[in-house]
């Protein structure tokens, strides 16, 4: 079976590689290509999924490459697969022909084979590289359409935001490391590491995991990431890149445990996050905007679940999220495309003008809402049973962001279903291709709700093999639907006017809390000064001080040339000419005269007989 593993993370990989490699001349055949590869992907998940298999491969000397499928990745690599496949249908519709095809279908089975090698590594080098991979391929996916220069830069901030928690892996890698008691840097290893260096691992797990889910404070760039297409909104945001995070708390969440402190952080993180963005989300009046808000506080409710260690609670939360908020993304790209607008006073009958596209909005949205009997509604109480086991605080405000949940969605709900102003019969019916994954996700979305009871539940807590886990009591699951169903009815009832706050409060929400504005002014602009001080540092400091060493360089050696070399040349001049007149006075004897050598000799002998006779 570890054929099958390798298959699962390779095809999406080396398929969407080609793609995106082989541009405009494959755009034809593209979608066909990317839409079988997702089928033939999602049979893979679920053969994987049934049978668990591990597989293993040599990358660096003690640092082996590890994949595997447990209960927790089993359930992902299906939800991933299966959304993936939904959304690329729909796409095929969205993105149409005079779109560069092969590099939208490439870039998305790209992610989605990196979102499978997250979910499936077993030790931190992995992944850590689909982790990078992932965040490359959602940066060129929301800069789809880069000659946009607003669109482009929401893809910097994007990529720039996850990059800088991004480092919070490589901090854990290195501390894992350094601490030498997980030395092949497995996960499952990291949870027995002791000491200061715990502490390192925890924190740069829970700051990684905050940035990629889109947590407070890093929350704002979800909200630039709507420039993409809407078929990219709806993967990046419902099944893959934004519950990478949260999917990773779930999976260490033992480490959570052990450190002790990681728990409770993490949880009130979540409980706030769920509560302030699902405030943001009523806020906003674009359709878009307030799915990108709920998705920050639904996953809000995942990171609740991952403090608490209410795993159960958590996955069956990520995967009835997946089904809603994929489908609310792409009615919301449906009717952008049929309507050209995403605002939600301009969406007024949009539901009555498009019926599938209406129906299932309406499933998504109650879904989101937590009315029963649809998923979200038991999914929550699942989590949220630990959250009281807990604090009874943390349950209160997990309930509270529930209800705030349901006001975003009758919200969005009452302006869709509202009459138009000004009708207009001229409606053509969605494609197909649209209409099918819209009402696949719908049934999904309705489906899933028997994961949340007995015995479905209990054979969810077997294969993630989590123990057993607090289940919520019967008047937990009728507080939470009542309060939902009754907040719902009250917004349809009274409108939007009900939820009218003072413009500040409004401006501010809207803005998303202005947290982009505070990470431009606390971080952004101190960096660009710090850059700006040292460039000047350079070109006024090091550059001159390396201009000055040249120039005394060249001096030096200029008087060197002066002075030096004349002293140098008057002492070879000196010894040729001595050497010069030895010779002369050498040549002086050599006559060529046979009696003046015989007299040289005969004086010669004679000074040496002197010299002798003295000598003794």
């Amino acid at each position: 079976m570890s054929a099958l593993l390798w298959a699962l993370v390779a095809l999406p990989l080396t398929v969407g590689t080609l793609l995106a490699v082989a541009g405009r001349p494959a755009d034809r055949y593209a979608p066909a290509v990317a839409i079988g590869t997702a089928v033939v992907a999602f049979g893979l998940a679920v053969a994987v999924a049934f049978e668990h298999p591990r597989t293993e491969a040599p990358l660096l000397e003690g640092l082996p490459a590890g994949l595997a499928v447990d209960g927790l990745s089993g359930l992902m690599v299906v939800t991933v697969t299966a959304v993936t496949a939904a959304v690329l249908l729909f796409s095929v519709a969205d993105i149409g022909p005079g779109e560069a095809r092969a590099r939208f279908f490439g870039l998305m089975l790209v992610f989605s084979g990196a979102m499978l090698t997250t979910v499936t590594a077993t030790t931190l080098p992995v992944l850590l590289m689909a982790w990078e991979v992932m965040g490359a391929t959602s940066w060129a996916l929301i800069g789809y359409w880069w000659r946009d220069p607003e669109r482009g830069d929401a893809a910097n901030t994007v990529f720039l935001t996850t990059r800088a928690a991004d480092l919070g892996l490589y901090l854990a890698a290195g501390a894992a490391l350094a601490s030498g008691q997980a030395g092949s840097l497995a996960l499952d290893e990291l949870p027995d590491t002791t000491g200061a260096w715990s502490t390192v691992i925890t924190v740069g797990v829970i700051a990684a995991a905050f940035g990629k889910s889109a947590q407070l404070p890093f929350s704002f760039w979800l909200s630039r990431a709507m420039q993409g297409p809407s078929p990219v909104s709806a993967l990046l945001h419902s099944a893959t890149m934004v519950v990478a995070g949260a999917y990773l708390l779930l999976r260490l969440e033992p480490l959570l445990s052990a450190s002790g402190w990681g728990g409770p952080v993490v949880a009130w993180t979540g409980a706030v996050t769920a509560v302030v963005l699902g405030l943001v989300a009523v806020a906003q009046t674009d359709l878009k905007q307030l799915l990108a808000a709920s998705t920050c506080a639904q996953i809000g409710f995942m990171v609740l679940a991952a403090g608490t260690g209410a795993v159960t609670g958590g996955t069956l939360q990520l995967m009835a999220h997946a089904a809603a908020k994929s489908l609310a993304f792409l009615v919301a790209g449906a009717w952008l495309t049929a309507l050209g607008s995403k605002a939600l006073p301009a969406l007024r009958g949009a539901a009555r003008r498009h019926r599938t596209a209406g129906i299932t909005f309406s499933v998504a949205a109650l879904a989101l809402a937590g009315v029963p009997p649809l998923a979200l509604w038991a999914a929550k109480d699942v989590l949220l049973a630990a959250a009281l086991e807990d604090t009874v605080a943390l349950y209160v405000t997990g309930l509270a962001a529930a209800v705030i949940s349901a006001v975003y969605s009758a919200k969005a709900l009452w302006f869709v279903w509202q009459p138009a102003s000004a009708p207009d019969d001229r409606t053509e019916p969605l494609p197909y291709a649209m209409r099918l994954p819209l009402v696949t996700l719908a049934v999904a979305s309705v489906a899933l709700t028997v994961t949340s009871f007995p015995p479905v539940r209990d054979a969810v807590e077997r294969v993630l093999d989590v123990g057993t886990q607090p289940a919520p009591h019967l008047w937990e699951l009728v507080l939470s639907g009542v309060l939902a169903v009754a907040v719902s009815a009250v917004v349809w009832i009274r409108g939007p006017q009900l939820l009218s706050l003072p413009r500040w409060i409004t401006a501010w929400a809207l803005d998303w809390l202005r947290l982009e504005n505070a990470a431009r002014t606390f971080f952004v602009r101190p960096v660009l000064r710090l850059a700006d001080a040292l460039a000047a540092f350079d070109d006024r400091v090091l550059d001159r001080a390396v201009e000055g060493t040249a120039h005394g360089s060249v001096r030096l050696a200029q008087w060197t040339n002066t002075q030096a070399e004349r002293l140098v040349d008057g002492t070879v001049e000196g010894v040729a000419d001595g050497v010069r007149a030895l010779g002369r006075w050498a040549r002086r004897p050599q006559t060529g005269q046979l009696h003046q050598y015989l007299a040289q000799a005969v004086a010669a002998f004679t000074v040496l007989a002197v010299v002798l006779v003295l000598v003794r």
